[in-house]
């Protein structure tokens, strides 16, 4: 992306970053902080789901948000706490060191100006329309090649039902390869720090929203019909043979692999 002048970075961007930047050159030049921000988001994320989890059992009201309402209770605590440990085990042992590599071959300085609003959004959207794709390959060919499916990507399907924490509940592998998915992206579209944080935020959030089991009536995929949401990957899980696209449908569709959510009948 072009380098952004004095005359059009925004002065609440450039405050913001002139604030973040300020005596924290070392922090943000940390080859450690993308994974520990990537797993310390996810968590903070997930925390309102397990919250609507939680009041489930004792309202109606969200129980009727459920997209699998008639696939038993939502997890228990119980089940969120053995599935945070796992996903902190594997951060720990595989993602952290692997990607604190990768961000050592990338340059650590920091630019002086923010981008502008207008840059902001282009590279962040940028970044999302290129991992979209990304994703979509690697995702179709896991499940297309049985050894990969096997030794990769089965164990994230071992929930049938996802919910908001099993977005990251995979193998250290996968996890691995779509932190450094993510990375790249930013890292190919040369976007700005402030726009690589925005876009590692939303890429977050909608893996949480993704897999979070609910179709809420503010859910994004609702305000905008190019966005699959949790209907979209929740018939992922359940056929397994369709929607690989993590957030948008447009490859999907081209490639013929994009399948609404039925519905379980009422009757059974």
């Amino acid at each position: 992306m072009n380098e952004t002048t004095t005359e059009d970075a925004a002065p609440i961007l450039q405050g913001l970053w002139e604030y973040v930047k300020a005596g924290q050159e070392d922090v943000l030049c940390s080859p450690y902080l993308p994974a520990s921000c990537a797993f310390l988001t996810h968590v903070l994320l997930c925390a309102p789901f397990l919250v609507l989890d939680a009041l489930g059992s004792v309202c109606q009201r969200i129980r009727s948000w459920r997209i699998a309402a008639g696939s038993g209770p939502p997890p228990s605590l119980r089940r969120w706490f053995k599935c945070f440990l796992r996903v902190l085990y594997k951060y720990t042992c595989a993602v952290l060191p692997a990607t604190a590599f990768f961000q050592s071959l990338r340059s650590p300085k920091l630019p002086e100006l923010a981008p502008s609003c207008w840059q902001l959004c282009v590279e962040v959207t940028a970044c999302c329309l290129l991992f979209d794709t990304f994703f979509f390959i690697w995702h179709y060919t896991m499940h297309r090649t049985p050894r990969l499916y096997r030794s990769i990507h089965q164990e994230h399907h071992q929930h049938h039902v996802p919910f908001a924490l099993a977005a990251q509940d995979a193998s250290s592998a996968e996890l691995l390869s779509l932190l450094l998915l993510a990375l790249s992206s930013a890292w190919l579209t040369g976007c700005h720090p402030l726009s690589e944080v925005l876009f590692h935020l939303l890429n977050s959030w909608l893996a949480v929203e993704g897999h979070c089991g609910y179709n809420l009536p503010l859910a994004l995929h609702r305000f905008l019909p190019c966005v699959g949401g949790a209907p979209h990957h929740q018939a992922h899980h359940s056929l397994q043979s369709c929607n690989y696209a993590p957030y948008f449908t447009h490859w999907d569709h081209l490639f013929g692999t994009y399948r609404p959510l039925v519905p379980p009948s009422r009757g059974k």
